[in-house]
């Protein structure tokens, strides 16, 4: 069973409290977006494996400690996931990064894929899915079940604000992935958004609304 964590940091929800709020512009959004992602980032990969290598130091041999050959992808949920990419790339900027395109159909509020590109290798790494809202949880639960098709087999889910049926289906529908989540909001409502949540993340972080 994969492991939830709901963060309880005080940078993460101060962070959150800004991009809650209707009148935070663009920039600022985007920019909260990137340093929260960072901080998941963080913390979902304290059980990377690591192993120890002989080094010289200006002052003497010693061993330290570094990942023990990981193979990491980020692989963002078009279009949100985008403005989670940048800043766990400031934490892990050796991994590659797939993308999954993805729209809510507004009748059934179920995903279509539109698009997938990912790396050559994708099975042999351990994968980063993000998308800042987990709501229905139809979108995660199809890009997860489109890299288990190709092999994945260590898969990773990281959001900022998750819906409790959400989370509850992702859990159902994968219960061997992590799942990393900024702050856990109350319920959909009736179309399908989260509440309180902060409304449509895409068009906050690219300025589209």
């Amino acid at each position: 069973m994969g492991n939830v964590i709901i963060m309880d940091h005080p940078l993460i929800k101060h962070k959150i409290g800004i991009i809650r709020d209707s009148s935070t512009g663009t920039k600022e959004f985007r920019e909260m977006i990137s340093e929260i992602a960072m901080l998941e980032t963080y913390e979902s990969t304290r059980n990377l494996s690591l192993e120890e290598v002989e080094i010289e130091t200006p002052m003497a041999a010693t061993t330290v400690e570094r990942l023990a050959g990981k193979k990491l992808a980020i692989v963002p949920i078009l279009r949100a996931g985008l403005g989670m990419v940048s800043g766990m790339q400031m934490l892990i900027p050796s991994a590659k990064v797939g993308h999954i395109g993805m729209y809510r159909d507004h009748e059934t509020l179920e995903p279509v894929e539109y698009y997938c590109k990912l790396p050559a290798d994708i099975e042999d790494r351990d994968v980063f899915v993000v998308d800042p809202m987990l709501a229905t949880g139809g979108s995660a639960c199809d890009a997860i079940a489109q890299l288990k098709k190709r092999g994945c087999k260590n898969i990773r889910f990281l959001c900022i604000i998750a819906a409790p049926e959400g989370l509850k289906r992702l859990r159902e529908e994968h219960p061997d992935v992590d799942i990393t989540v900024g702050a856990l909001d109350d319920h959909l409502n009736e179309i399908g958004y989260i509440v309180p949540g902060l409304g449509d993340a895409g068009d906050r972080i690219f300025g589209t609304k």
